[in-house]
């Protein structure tokens, strides 16, 4: 049996859920409880009921369901807020409130019918990405200025709390191509969208950008603004402070001061910054991330009081090591910790800074303390920080909070829905579900890291584990035998060294008893 609402098709029999043309991943749970939400539309379920439809009457905390039926609310679109397609009825239950039509149902004949428009996911406030501004200059090589000027743009809007702001990785992935607004509404759900071009001839830079309405492609306002490399930073704030105006006047004067903030008066140091950081945006390349190190070094020699460089050098480390690509040495640790210091020191107010500090702090040097107050602390600067909720995400998680660090990842997807690091994202909850003990859940979304990037060892790890203690032990078996010609030298005694740091012992026990129940060496 088949169930059309809205832009969806739930498949009951093949177990599969798509949008349009596209499927959407679900974990298997969750697709069994918004099948039975779906199934029963027609009335209230209360708590035990559902449990005992889709959990066997196995116990299971009110957390646990809410988490699911967040994830099935996710999946289709909808939130706790607006609730348009299943409503949460206080101390009755839930209910699948949206129009459902089934394969049985009368369809009308000889006319197409049209979905509801618009079919837009937004925000209960004022939401924008910003795309990839074109470099209009005949030297490739000004392609990094385009970008750094987007990057810290997106950053500048991003301090606003009275918007959402979509982050980097998902709105440069429409760059280089001719997009229609509207579908990138529909992709990133974003209300508004902010396009634009650089040109720079010698000294003089140009730079053109206008805002449109997604759902409608209306122009709400336009402007070119003209000055030197020497007022880059006064130009970029100029078209902040005008899309802030032209979208949400209600911001305070105080706030659009506080975005006006520079990271660093040193043009030169800022060159290397921006370079560094689109290096740095090369995720799988280890030439792009050792080049993107030297230039933060270079950034921060140029301006010994750049804090986010500090910060991103401080990240180049934990990002080698959680490649796999060095085992870090007591004088690297020693750099880690100077360099987030400094940042730290520096940047007490900069959400970037303290966000990659924390994670390097957390990973490389194992102060989840530290690391901890760090990520809040970037939270509570920018909210709309994905990576600080990413970061967050995986801190929580080494201190033994799954339920918050799904709660993280999941919002550090939303904020960045196209982000090229998805399936690191999904790997991330599957880990947190494995230590929360759902181990179908777990292997459910660790199978949709793989089908981003099958050989991605640390969802492949947790695969093996979840498969096993849920006890598919063909599935888990299968998926041992491809790490094993990935890793030959994995054994359990050496897992620690490819892990991150577990504050609790029982997380790695379970960690080590799903590998060996499937057969990893001792």
């Amino acid at each position: 049996m088949r169930y059309f609402f809205d832009e969806f098709v739930f498949d009951a029999e093949r177990r599969e859920l798509r949008r349009g043309a596209d499927m959407v991943a679900v974990p298997p749970r969750v697709f069994d409880l918004l099948g039975y939400l779906i199934r029963n539309r027609e009335r209230v379920l209360s708590k035990e009921e559902i449990i005992k439809a889709v959990w066997s009457g196995r116990v299971v905390s009110d957390a646990a369901l809410t988490t699911r039926l967040n994830a099935a609310r996710n999946a289709i679109g909808d939130s706790g807020e607006e609730q348009r397609f299943i409503k949460t009825l206080p101390r009755k239950g839930y209910r699948f409130v949206g129009r459902v039509r089934g394969d049985a149902d009368p369809i009308i004949v000889g006319r197409r019918i049209e979905p509801p428009q618009p079919a837009l996911w937004l925000p209960d406030k004022p939401s924008i990405a910003v795309l990839p501004f074109v470099n209009m200059s005949p030297d490739p090589e000004q392609e990094y200025l385009a970008d750094g000027m987007v990057d810290d743009i997106i950053t500048a809007l991003s301090r606003f709390k009275a918007l959402v702001v979509i982050a980097r990785n998902s709105s440069f992935t429409f760059g280089g191509r001719a997009v229609d607004v509207k579908q990138v509404g529909h992709d990133l759900g974003v209300r508004y969208v902010l396009e634009g071009s650089v040109r720079r001839a010698a000294d003089r830079i140009r730079i053109t950008a206008q805002l449109l309405d997604s759902a409608t492609r209306a122009h709400l306002w336009a402007d070119r603004f003209d000055g030197t490399l020497d007022d880059i930073f006064d130009l970029q704030d100029r078209v902040t402070e005008s899309v802030v105006a032209a979208i949400a006047p209600a911001v305070e004067k105080a706030e659009i001061e506080y975005a006006r903030r520079r990271p660093t008066e040193r043009l030169d140091a800022y060159t290397a910054y921006l370079r560094g950081t689109a290096k740095l945006y090369q995720f799988a390349s280890l030439p792009a991330n050792e080049e993107a190190l030297g230039l933060f070094y270079r950034a921060i020699e140029l301006d010994p009081e750049f804090a986010c460089a500090y910060g991103r050098a401080a990240s180049c480390f934990a990002r080698l090591k959680a490649d796999g690509r060095i085992a870090v040495t007591p004088s690297e640790r020693a750099e880690v910790v100077r360099l987030a210091r400094r940042a730290i020191e520096l940047g007490r107010d900069d959400a970037v800074a303290l966000a990659a500090s924390g994670w390097a702090l957390a990973f490389v040097v194992h102060d989840l303390d530290t690391a901890a107050d760090l990520t809040e602390r970037a939270l509570t600067l920018n909210s709309n920080l994905a990576e600080a909720w990413r970061f967050g995400g995986w801190v929580k998680c080494w201190l033994g909070e799954p339920e918050a660090a799904i709660e993280r990842f999941v919002r550090a997807m939303r904020l960045d829905p196209l982000d090229p690091r998805i399936g690191g994202m999904r790997s991330a909850i599957a880990h947190a579900n494995f230590f929360a003990g759902r181990y179908e859940e777990a292997a459910g979304w660790a199978a949709m890291a793989l089908q981003d990037n099958p050989d991605f060892r640390p969802a492949l790890r947790i695969a093996i584990a979840s498969n096993a203690m849920a006890g598919h032990m063909d599935q888990a078996r299968h998926l041992l035998a491809r790490v094993r010609e990935l890793d030959p030298a994995l054994v359990l005694s050496n897992l620690k060294d490819t892990l991150g740091p577990y504050r609790k012992a029982v997380n790695v026990s379970r960690y080590e008893d799903g590998l060996r129940r499937a057969g990893l060496p001792e």
